[in-house]
């Protein structure tokens, strides 16, 4: 780690209130004033924060069918993404419902197939890019306020829309070349308008104008679930766990256990910190099982939130009683 990325973690940082919880954080965002909204699971609710912690309120409730992705805007309304009803819900700081894109309940044809056998990861069956939305993920706002959705699980598109919600134009299609996805996961958009998108299944960030045209990719980096990016143009970068023998639709079958971890990255892609891969102690402070949220706030701390139920206990058989309580860490800058 370089010494102007050096951090001290807070792993206690959240102070849950009692009658709550949850077992999974998904997404976290910050608003203006460095307030924490989290997106969590089992109960999925989002819950604000203070910056140090203090708990402020909760809302949403059974909304959700799904919690995704989170991502406050510039005038701190709340875009809430559910990939369970491939549906993105724009919400007041307060939790009252602004706008809804898609229709619940029904996803987008694309040929995907869920339930049935897939050799690296069940986006393989995608068939062609669809319409929004199928397995939608992470959403970022541009400065001119349009909203760019990165919608994945189901299809292999990045869709773009006008502040009011009307579609203006669509990119991707399933596969591995410039411009196509395995899973495009996160999305952020830098101040230079250039769009990040995190092809999670393909081991790279995608970096296109703000019209789509594929500018560049960054190869250096391990299932990138999302990605937040500062006023100087740095990037963070959460990096899911890939067990020993789980393939990469570029990089084949892994022949040893790759653990989570968050990668710091200057404007043009370089690394200027990476930390968080422990195979000794996933659990400990500092290191991560199931890295799938970040976000940085103004003075430059890091929130990085964890699936830890799903990915790590349910998906790969972790012991709840070690790892558990794995899923929200602050990360403050020195």
């Amino acid at each position: 780690m370089t010494a102007d990325f050096r951090y001290d973690v807070d792993a206690s940082w959240e102070r849950l209130p009692a009658g709550i919880e949850h077992k999974d954080v998904s997404a976290v965002g910050i608003d203006s004033r460095d307030r924490v909204f989290l997106l969590t699971r089992y109960d999925p609710n989002v819950l604000v924060y203070e910056r140090d912690g203090t708990f402020v309120a909760a809302w949403g409730g059974e909304v959700f069918t799904g919690p995704h992705g989170l991502t406050v805007g510039p005038d701190d309304s709340v875009y809430c993404v559910d990939n369970g009803d491939h549906t993105v819900r724009k919400f007041s700081p307060e939790g009252k419902l602004l706008m809804t894109l898609g229709r619940a309940g029904e996803p987008s044809d694309t040929g995907y197939r869920a339930g049935v056998p897939f050799v690296i990861h069940s986006v393989g069956t995608i068939t062609h890019p669809g319409a929004p939305f199928n397995g939608c993920t992470n959403l970022a706002v541009a400065a001119d306020g349009r909203l760019y959705v990165a919608d994945g699980y189901g299809n292999c598109r990045v869709h773009v829309f006008a502040p009011t919600g009307d579609l203006l134009m669509s990119w991707g299609e399933a596969g591995i070349g410039p411009g196509q996805f395995h899973l495009p996961h996160g999305i952020a958009i830098g101040p230079d308008g250039r769009v990040h998108v995190c092809d999670r299944e393909n081991d790279r960030i995608q970096v296109f104008d703000a019209d789509g045209r594929f500018l560049t990719q960054w190869t250096d980096v391990q299932r990138p679930c999302h990605i937040a990016i500062d006023a100087d143009g740095y990037s963070y970068v959460a990096e899911l766990w890939r067990p020993k023998g789980k393939g990469s639709f570029t990089l084949g079958f892994m022949p040893e256990d790759r653990p989570g971890r968050v990668t710091v990255y200057d404007p043009h892609g370089s690394i200027v910190a990476r930390w968080g891969a422990s195979t000794v102690n996933r659990a400990a402070p500092g290191c991560f099982i199931a890295p799938h949220g970040i976000a940085v706030d103004s003075r430059g701390d890091l929130y990085v939130c964890e699936v830890t139920y799903t990915f790590g206990i349910r998906g790969n058989g972790l012991d709840p009683a070690e790892y558990g309580g794995h899923q929200i860490q602050k990360f403050i800058r020195r």
